[in-house]
């Protein structure tokens, strides 16, 4: 949705504004101070503003007709039954100066007074964005956006967001890196096509895995799943490997270096004739690896849209258990993306095979597959954990987090803790940080 802004003033001294605000009564709520005036109107666009300098102001945010861009789910239904949507997508594409480019996406934002928050970074190979927002401000942003022609075909993915933002702040700036990767990304050939993986549809994707994990094909084939380890832990696809390292950094799969051989699924693949296939959450980092292992191997996939998208088009077909996001909703089930659940009800049970998710402690099964952070705000481990757990260790990971200097307190359900900062400065015993090595490490 695209908007554009009218202004109109009105002017009078005093009493004559007032009487100017209170004719419009019918439609309008004023409230009064001794130095301004303020009118909301009631189930409309406008907004009246009158100062001590006589003066009032009125504001209309004037709906336009909407791009004609599709979306990857058309805004014109489900979308518009939630109040706040969460939108990611990325985007390769060569930007000049990326330095104007976020000034210019700071003024739209700004000038159209866009409630986003999120993660939006900019460099010279492109755009990386998730944010949530009201949904017209959320899809106004994204349909801005794709009047540009470079950024014309993003793939979008959109879920509903029950609990208004899912992040705390919107932070819209220059990064050298889209995503972290050791090394950085800047050397990489991420702006030819050609040096990528093959994107495969979640159609062909999912006949590509009922063929493999039915037949005797998987010899030819691996499942790469290119996250974070604590992504693997709540959900992944059948006859996918657990990633070894817990950072995606920090991958190394099929790079060769001797100590990393045992545990890499890659190493003693034929390079020329297996089948690779890559997938993660929203496709960028699957893209960002398959430029590297194109150095060697040769029969590359990704999945395109990576998860999230996949599940929106195919359900949970070929998936067990939940999808990790990077936001405060930590863990939602397939039937978020497929069918629109947002109630609590539907947001916490496991799906599809539920006996794969063991607690960091005790290694039990667990039934709630959402992560929670270590109590000791020095080690902050992100893992899962049973009830049980929960209680005896008072939210830590580990028996040596518990007699750490700076516990926070524990909590319950579903809560998350807030950003570390908001912790820093509490009235413990010792102060300073001090880093704790976990029992378990």
């Amino acid at each position: 949705m695209r908007w554009c802004r009218e202004v109109f003033s009105v002017s009078g001294s005093g009493l004559g504004a007032h009487a100017i605000a209170l004719s419009l009564a019918p439609i309008v709520t004023a409230s009064f101070c001794s130095k301004s005036l303020v009118l909301p109107f009631q189930n409309s666009p406008f907004k009246l503003k009158f100062t001590d300098s006589s003066s009032l102001a009125l504001t209309h945010r004037k709906q336009l007709l909407p791009a004609a861009l599709p979306l990857t789910q058309p805004s014109t239904s489900r979308e518009d039954d939630f109040d706040f949507l969460v939108v990611n997508f990325y985007h390769f594409v060569f930007i000049q100066d990326p330095q104007a480019e976020v000034a210019k996406h700071r003024s739209f934002l700004e000038f159209q007074d866009l409630d986003i928050n999120g993660r939006v970074y900019l460099n010279e190979q492109g755009i990386n964005a998730q944010y949530s927002g009201p949904s017209k401000d959320a899809l106004a942003y994204v349909n801005w956006l794709r009047e540009d022609n470079r950024f014309s075909d993003i793939l979008v993915q959109i879920s509903p967001s029950e609990n208004g933002h899912t992040f705390p702040a919107l932070k819209l700036r220059y990064k050298p890196s889209l995503v972290q990767f050791e090394g950085g990304m800047s050397h990489l050939p991420l702006l030819d096509p050609s040096m990528r993986a093959i994107p495969l549809s979640p159609s062909e994707w999912k006949e590509r895995l009922e063929a493999v994990n039915k037949t005797d094909l998987n010899r030819d084939f691996v499942l790469l799943d290119v996250r974070n380890g604590y992504e693997w832990d709540v959900g992944h696809f059948r006859g996918a490997q657990r990633p070894s390292v817990d950072c995606f950094r920090n991958t190394s799969f099929g790079l060769s270096q001797e100590e990393i051989t045992a545990s890499d699924p890659l190493s003693k693949v034929d390079k020329e004739k297996a089948n690779i296939l890559m997938y993660c959450t929203g496709g960028i980092r699957c893209d960002v690896y398959s430029t590297i292992l194109r150095q060697g191997f040769q029969n590359l996939y990704t999945l395109k849209g990576g998860v999230s998208h996949y599940l929106k088009n195919e359900g949970a077909a070929e998936w067990v258990g939940n999808l990790f996001v990077f936001d405060s909703r930590l863990s939602l089930p397939p039937s978020v993306y497929h069918t629109g659940a947002t109630t609590e009800a539907e947001l916490t049970p496991v799906s599809g095979d539920d006996k794969f998710a063991n607690c960091h402690v005790c290694n039990l099964e667990v039934s709630e597959l959402r992560h929670r952070n270590c109590a000791n705000l020095d080690c902050n481990l992100l893992f899962l954990c049973c009830t049980k757990c929960v209680k005896d260790l008072r939210g830590c990971c580990c028996l040596t987090c518990t007699a750490a200097p700076r516990l926070r307190p524990v909590l319950n359900g579903m809560q998350r803790y807030k950003k570390w900062h908001n912790y820093r400065d509490m009235d413990l015993p010792e102060q300073g940080l001090i880093q704790l090595k976990c029992s378990n490490d």
